[in-house]
């Protein structure tokens, strides 16, 4: 009998969080993917209402409660232009929850998860805790997922593959083409297509389509949240949607592993998700001249950089040396291996924070290049 279970011992911890517990409390932190914006006040005030009123004391639904599913339910025809019935959501203790749930709700041990190289850190770690074997997928140059290269990588034990846009850690938007042509993919080849659509309200230049928009069977699971759009990290707020025999599949995992997502949170999101939505154009607007301060500041240094456009964040190609540098030198970004095989040589640089201090970031990481 071994001491611990393979699945444990398959995945560590995550390289983003190893960066960030390794500065120090003055550093300036690029690290983290949290925007560094208020939730909204509406929100913050639908949680002490049913805190105080004590609607938030006991357990809801396993799903969530039933206004806020409709909230979302709303949200994806307005914002997505899809006809999604309340019964086929499930709140969920984020979106790292509901990729979880999603995730082994549909793979058996030893069936492939295609996933994006680079790609957010879950992706691999929550296929091996399913029992499942990532197959990651280089993206192109400009850092998108190339449709072709997923469905190469697609054999006789392909469960799933994940598709995220915008994505983490990349900031890239796929096209409206590329994304028919995923839904093309699962309904061929008769594989579920996992869409995380986390970053879908910060776009630049393009825009964001669904898969679940194109797709002509029932493959596509769609994950999505509050902790981005408004500001909600730690609310730890998300949900799935999908087609009710799928989501009642998610819901055996979500119902054992969580119960329900945390009352309070859950009345901050419907409030969130039904109030006024300028607070998320202004994000939006906030976070393009950072990124065009930011890119601006890289490539005047001379580095390589492909433009992101969306989410808050910017993998440049940086040389040896240049993420202990500006760790020693008080800023935190994150190497890009820790993303994948794909991102070494990279480092990704979250540009959630104030114009002052990525000022200041971008002076130090030009000292940082020019001692190395």
């Amino acid at each position: 009998m071994t001491e611990f279970a393979d699945r444990v011992e398959r995945i560590s911890i995550s390289g983003i969080r190893e960066v960030f517990e390794a500065a120090g409390e003055d550093a300036i932190n690029l690290g983290l993917g949290q925007p560094d914006f208020p939730t909204p006040d509406h929100a913050r005030t639908a949680a002490v209402d049913a805190v105080e009123a004590g609607k938030a004391d006991g357990y809801t639904g396993n799903k969530g409660i039933q206004s806020l599913r409709e909230a979302i339910a709303a949200k994806h025809e307005r914002d997505n232009g899809l006809d999604i019935d309340p019964g086929d959501v499930v709140a969920t203790a984020g979106g790292s929850e509901a990729l979880h749930v999603a995730l082994e709700a549909h793979v058996e041990p030893g069936d492939e998860v295609v996933i994006p190289d680079p790609g957010f850190v879950s992706y691999d770690a929550l296929t091996k805790l399913a029992g499942g074997t990532p197959v990651p997928v280089p993206v192109r140059d400009d850092l998108t997922i190339d449709p072709a290269a997923v469905e190469e990588a697609i054999t006789d034990d392909t469960a799933a593959f994940v598709v995220n846009s915008p994505g983490n850690p990349t900031g890239a938007v796929s096209s409206p083409a590329d994304v028919r042509e995923f839904a093309r993919i699962a309904d061929e080849h008769d594989v579920l297509c996992l869409s995380d659509e986390m970053y879908e309200h910060f776009v630049f230049e393009g825009e964001h389509r669904s898969p679940m928009e194109f797709a002509e069977s029932d493959n596509v699971v769609v994950v999505n949240g509050c902790s981005k759009t408004y500001s909600m990290t730690g609310w730890r707020l998300g949900w799935v949607t999908a087609s009710t025999r799928r989501i009642e599949r998610m819901l055996r995992v979500h119902q054992y592993a969580q119960a329900c997502a945390a009352a309070p949170s859950q009345y901050a999101g419907e409030a969130a998700l039904t109030g006024p939505q300028d607070v998320v154009a202004e994000m939006r607007d906030t976070f393009e001249r950072r990124r065009d301060l930011v890119l601006d500041g890289l490539t005047d240094m001379g580095l390589s950089v492909p433009t992101p456009n969306g989410a808050f964040y910017v993998m440049p190609e940086v040389p040896d040396g240049f993420v202990e540098g500006c760790l020693d030198a008080g800023v935190v970004v994150v190497p890009g291996d820790a993303f994948g095989d794909a991102g070494e040589g990279y480092a990704r640089l979250s540009y959630a924070n104030d114009e002052e201090s990525l000022r200041e970031a971008l002076d130090v990481m030009r000292d940082v290049l020019a001692s190395l």
